[in-house]
């Protein structure tokens, strides 16, 4: 973060600017995004295309997918093999075939991730804040106990690129109390909603006030405003309130039901959708759950694509669709957006899309399959990646945009960039994308320059 950015004071939001524009009213009350860090390929997923079976001397240019096509309960939607129960809840959302995201110059996981996730491209002059501290921040939190905004999943200490991932995981400008709530391990959650062992009582509240008092009396001062300070404060006030309130329990995914909990138990990534659906439950207001970036792990598929993809499948397939089922059957769905994304897809060939200048990152090209690890969707590709919407008032059994019959897969049809995408999240959370803050003198936007156009035809009416 910059000196300038830790100077500065308390965002003033733009009422003027406010005045020109027409408050959306909101579909939605809460998000989970469900973030698929590391780059889902989406002709794996859910864009399939040819599909040709491993055999040795099979010419790499004749795959397009390494796997099958399934139905979905959607007559026109096909996905890919080993998504079938994902396939059963296609009817109730919208499947976007067209995201296209930038090459940014370097095709970097850190680079996109912090531009998907703030809708700015790094480096910038201020600390960007994440689309959840945006919604935490316009919105405040559903339950005044249940922090706002939570990161599932993804840890931010001894995992490559950590620094990174700290930059966009954050509330930037926007101060401490509006940052995420982090639980890399949903299994430990319930730990951290507790006093530590053996300090509970008067020693607890004690050592509280004390953390406090150092806070106030920090010598490093002259390098925060008062308003981050506070705001620091707050966020720890916010915190000593949880310890102590009923809601904590939303926090212990072993309280639930066996047969529920066991639905949800297929990895980190599993436990960590059902941990979202208690906060959601119990109002948390903004919930991302990710795979969990760590370079060449999960869906960063430098080599091995279709063997980790079809153990990546197992790890999602059963959590995503019993947490859209779980939120319907309690009448949470319709006013929940659910989002499953990823930073930019892959392709077997190609890196990024016709004309750019990246490097290429796959770890060792052939033109012919010789080993089972040479088979998958090995390359960065930006030109066309799959989102799918749940719902919020999105509209079901949608396709939106496709991408090309024939490599390279571009989007051939109803383009959605990362900033069209957050105008659209945004505006059905009931915020303007032009809703901006005054920060360093200067007006900072929701979307960049608040120029990003919802795409209401998502959604119904």
């Amino acid at each position: 973060m910059s000196t300038a950015a830790m100077l500065s004071g308390e965002p003033r939001r733009l009422w003027a600017d406010e005045k020109k524009i027409v408050q959306p009213k909101a579909t939605a009350d809460s998000v989970i995004l469900l973030w698929m860090g590391g780059g889902m390929a989406a002709p794996d997923t859910f864009d399939p295309k040819k599909y040709v079976a491993f055999e040795p001397g099979v010419k790499v240019a004749d795959i397009e997918s390494t796997f099958p096509a399934i139905d979905t309960v959607v007559d026109n939607i096909k996905i890919t093999q080993g998504l079938e129960n994902i396939a059963r809840v296609m009817d109730r959302g919208t499947l976007v075939r067209s995201h296209v995201l930038p090459d940014l110059g370097h095709i970097l996981h850190s680079r996109h991730q912090y531009h998907w996730h703030t809708g700015y491209v790094p480096p910038q002059t201020v600390a960007c804040p994440h689309i959840g501290a945006w919604i935490a921040k316009v919105l405040g939190p559903k339950n005044p106990v249940i922090p706002a905004f939570i990161n599932i999943g993804q840890r931010l200490e001894g995992v490559g690129e950590q620094e990174e991932l700290k930059a966009f995981t954050t509330a930037g400008f926007f101060g401490s109390e509006f940052g995420p709530m982090n639980l890399p391990h949903p299994e430990d959650a319930a730990q951290s909603v507790r006093p530590p062992k053996g300090m509970a009582g008067d020693r607890f509240e004690s050592r509280n006030r004390l953390l406090q008092k150092l806070i106030k009396e920090s010598p490093r001062k002259d390098f925060v405003s008062d308003y981050q300070q506070q705001s620091m404060l707050r966020s720890l006030d916010n915190a000593h309130r949880l310890l102590s309130a009923k809601e904590r329990s939303a926090f212990d995914i072993s309280l639930e039901p066996k047969e529920s909990y066991e639905k949800y138990d297929t990895g980190r990534f599993g436990r960590g959708c059902l941990l979202a659906r208690r906060l959601v439950e119990s109002g948390a207001r903004f919930v991302e759950v990710t795979t969990e970036y760590v370079p060449f792990l999960n869906w960063d598929t430098h080599a091995n694509g279709h063997t980790t993809l079809r153990d990546m499948k197992k790890q999602i397939d059963l959590p995503i669709a019993q947490l859209i089922l779980d939120l319907e059957s309690r009448g949470l769905l319709d006013r929940t957006l659910v989002i499953l994304a990823s930073e930019f897809s892959r392709d077997m060939l190609m890196e990024g899309r016709p004309g750019s200048n990246a490097g290429d990152q796959a770890t060792e090209k052939v033109d012919v399959m010789k080993e089972l690890k040479h088979y998958g969707q090995h390359r960065h590709f930006t030109g066309g990646s799959c989102v799918m919407l749940w719902g919020g008032g999105v509209r079901k059994g949608q396709l939106y945009g496709e991408t090309a019959k024939a490599r390279p897969f571009l989007a051939t049809k109803d383009p959605l960039s990362v900033m069209d995408l957050h105008a659209t999240i945004f505006n059905a959370m009931g915020i303007s994308p032009a809703t901006a803050f005054d920060v360093e003198n200067r007006p900072f936007y929701a979307t960049e320059d608040g120029k990003g156009k919802a795409r209401t035809e998502l959604f119904v009416g």
